[in-house]
């Protein structure tokens, strides 16, 4: 049974039920039985469905966005932003799902010699509660135009986002058992993984289950796609616009209440303009409203689960008594819901918790260094490496820069986001490959080679 605590109240708003081993075996058949029919569809075929889903999603933007607000506690605003961006994810690879495949011609000693590119059958995908919608079309857009089946582990915290999401595929003209939704407890994943049916895994999700996801899929040689936490730096050159720089800073580090992997998480500013840039960033900050999620004036909503909020709190305290000053926040409420207060550290180094830890909600970490060379090495000193930005006056500078960053994407003068048509990804601890855009379609391929005499 699965159970959804509505965060802005503590309180259960519904239970769910789980699937059964013979209910889940019938959904992982029904995905190996659909796969050839469904590659011989074809792009069109495909991606006809995959414009229905787009439609629908526009048409019912509200009602989803209401799941969200409910389940995870969105705000309303970000909730239905969430939607309209899941369904530009649909439209944009039925539109180029076919160009980011064709195949290849390559010389060499044959008369003849390409490589191919083909779907490989069952794919299992493992998704997080913070991005319902965004995140199972990053993972089944691009999966299902490859010709690909999905089926679809969503987090125990967003069942009816799961369950609305199965069937609007199925109103899209989905056939039976190309895209499935399993509601199923975590624990009951691992053999899901080893089943031979399922032939590679994406996951989305912390850096702990990452771990256990990949050593499972790779025990059975198959392979994994992992997009995992970060710790993600933005920094602040001398000569950048401070005030650009702190709004849009401030908007990624709070979007989603902070949950979000890819948010600007150690924000590092040269001395020179360090004071001046804490000022600016405090004042957007502290005039954030945080709140009812369903509230149209809410910019911060509520931790999704308690136990989250906890670690969070955790992090902040240890910080603080390590030395750092909280300038912002800091408190947990009293009260119903699971809320944090927009919180802003300075005075924070490389050893403590904040800057070592992934921080998930919205908590602004801000280090002091004396130069661009120090700004470097201090962005690199963590075993994660997500996304990272750089706020510069010099684009030059900057290209440079991201050069010498150990991130997975370098926004320069810009927030850090995901993109359809851009590869997203991590490297060191932050994950494995990259989704989205011409190199994410093809994670779930097979790359023939074709050799003709």
């Amino acid at each position: 049974m699965l159970r959804s605590i509505n965060p802005a109240t503590g309180q259960l708003q519904y239970q769910v039920d789980t699937l059964d081993d013979k209910q889940l075996e019938q959904r992982i058949d029904a995905a190996q039985t659909a796969f050839q029919d469904w590659v011989g569809a074809g792009f069109d075929g495909r991606g006809q469905v995959l414009r229905n889903m787009a439609a629908l999603m526009r048409d019912e933007v509200e009602t989803l966005a209401a799941l969200m607000t409910d389940e995870m506690g969105k705000p309303a605003g970000e909730a239905r932003g969430e939607v309209e961006k899941a369904a530009w994810c649909a439209e944009h690879y039925a539109q180029y799902a076919e160009s980011y495949l064709r195949s290849e011609q390559i010389e060499s000693d044959a008369g003849e010699s390409y490589v191919q590119y083909l779907p490989l059958g069952v794919i299992l995908g493992i998704l997080p509660w913070n991005a319902p919608f965004w995140l199972a079309l990053r993972f089944a857009a691009p999966t299902l135009m490859a010709g690909n089946t999905c089926l679809m582990k969503h987090d125990p915290n967003v069942p009816a986002c799961g369950e609305a999401i199965a069937a609007l595929f199925e109103r899209a003209g989905a056939p039976a058992g190309v895209f499935a939704n399993l509601p199923l407890e975590t624990e009951r994943v691992g053999n899901l993984i080893r089943d031979p049916r399922v032939q590679a895994v994406s996951f989305t999700g912390s850096e702990r289950a990452g771990g256990v996801v990949a050593s499972t899929a790779s025990a059975e040689i198959k392979h994994s796609l992992l997009e995992l936490g970060g710790s993600d730096p933005a920094i602040v050159l001398a000569d950048a616009d401070l005030d650009e720089a702190a709004q849009t800073i401030c908007l990624s580090r709070i979007i989603n209440a902070g949950q979000s992997c890819i948010a600007a998480k150690r924000i590092i500013v040269e001395a020179v303009v360090h004071d001046e840039f804490v000022s600016r960033l405090q004042a957007r900050l502290a005039a954030l409203r945080v709140g009812n999620p369903a509230r149209e004036d809410t910019d911060v909503g509520p931790i999704a689960r308690p136990d989250l909020r906890d670690e969070l709190h955790r992090q902040v305290q240890d910080t603080v008594a390590a030395g750092a000053k909280c300038l912002l926040g800091g408190q947990m409420p009293v009260g119903e819901g699971f809320y944090y207060p927009v919180t802003l550290l300075t005075g924070v180094d490389a050893g403590m918790v904040a800057a070592r830890e992934e921080t998930f909600g919205p908590v602004a970490v801000v280090m002091k260094v004396d130069d661009e060379q120090e700004a470097v090495a201090l962005a690199n000193n963590t075993r994660y490496g997500l996304a990272a930005a750089v706020w510069t006056a010099s684009t030059e500078r900057a290209r440079r820069m991201a050069a010498r960053l150990e991130a997975g994407q370098v926004a320069i003068n810009g927030i850090v986001k995901t993109d359809p048509r851009l590869p997203s990804g991590g490297v060191k601890r932050s994950g494995i490959g990259r989704e989205l855009g011409p190199h994410g379609i093809r994670e779930f391929v097979n790359a023939q080679q074709v050799w003709i005499a």
